[in-house]
């Protein structure tokens, strides 16, 4: 009887238990966050133009920098709160997904591709540009930026972490082409090892590949490739299984999308003069993209883009 009454005892405290834990599990989302500390961190890279970037006063700006910024507002009107303070922190490749998961950061707000296998540690929103991964190279390296086996024995670098990284090293392992893939923190040290000849090339997205080269100091060396790698989606990166936090922020994409503010965002950066120089990188809008801002979807599949 009095095992019996133990054991029982023993079952209850366990089912307390188990009870708590989901209490406090569900007490634990973003949402919950935000409301009772009335703030929320953007994490941003500090050299993703026209991405997320620092002006001359170093205050993150940018295309994805202004739509999470613009999502944040709906998030103060969700929680009805009267006031929201935005912090922002800088991140890197290497670093985001892990400062999103361990609640440093709220969203990560740059340039980060929205792939399949990063669905097992994050969500993403839906998608705001779709990439193309390019090779880019010194006009005088002998090298064809549209041809990686011109690169066969030589050095291409690329971001830690970074889907580009994957890319090259996929590319150079299937053609058995002996090439040193070196990471760098970000777009900017990339493009220095490029610029120095410590490398042959560096692997990064259209876009990105753009901007470096026209805001560096002799643009006029550089070509940038024609012929995509890969399609390559980014999306403003979220927790993972926060269903709640991750319905509100998709919500205000969507809604921006379909009120023309991010195309109006769009202009803003890749087809005006921007800060801090008032360089026009004058980047059309691509057909993927304009399906994708018709069609809103998180999906990670580049089929879906193509």
């Amino acid at each position: 009887m009095k095992a019996t009454i133990i054991k029982a005892l023993a079952t209850a405290t366990a089912a307390a238990c188990l009870l708590s834990n989901l209490a406090m599990a569900e007490g634990t989302g973003r949402l919950d966050k935000i409301r009772e500390t009335g703030a929320i961190t953007l994490g941003y890279p500090e050299t993703s133009v026209p991405f997320a970037y620092l002006d001359a006063d170093q205050k993150p700006i940018g295309y994805t920098v202004e739509i999470c910024e613009q999502v944040v507002q709906s998030i103060k009107a969700a929680l009805k709160l009267p006031k929201l303070e935005v912090r922002y922190a800088p991140i890197t490749s290497a670093t985001r997904i892990q400062l999103l998961a361990n609640g440093t950061i709220d969203l990560e707000c740059g340039n980060t591709t929205n792939n399949v296998e990063r669905h097992k540690l994050v969500a993403f929103a839906p998608t705001t540009f779709v990439a193309q991964v390019v090779l880019v190279a010194r006009k005088d390296g002998g090298v064809d930026v549209n041809d990686p086996n011109s690169f066969r024995g030589k050095a291409i670098a690329a971001q830690a972490g970074g889907q580009t990284f994957k890319v090259i090293t996929l590319i150079n392992a299937k053609n058995n082409l002996g090439i040193t893939v070196v990471p760098g923190k970000d777009t900017a040290e990339t493009f220095l090892m490029l610029s120095t000849g410590r490398v042959a090339g560096t692997a990064n997205d259209d876009g990105l590949a753009y901007a470096t080269v026209a805001t560096s100091r002799t643009p006029d060396d550089f070509v940038i490739g024609s012929k995509g790698l890969e399609t390559a989606p980014y999306g403003i990166v979220e927790p993972k299984d926060d269903p709640a936090f991750k319905k509100v922020v998709d919500d205000a994409v969507i809604d921006l999308m379909k009120s023309g503010r991010i195309a109006a965002l769009y202009d803003k950066y890749f087809n005006s003069p921007i800060p801090p120089h008032g360089l026009n990188l004058k980047f059309p809008m691509s057909a993927a993209l304009k399906r994708a801002l018709a069609n809103p979807t998180d999906s990670g599949d580049p089929a879906v883009y193509e």
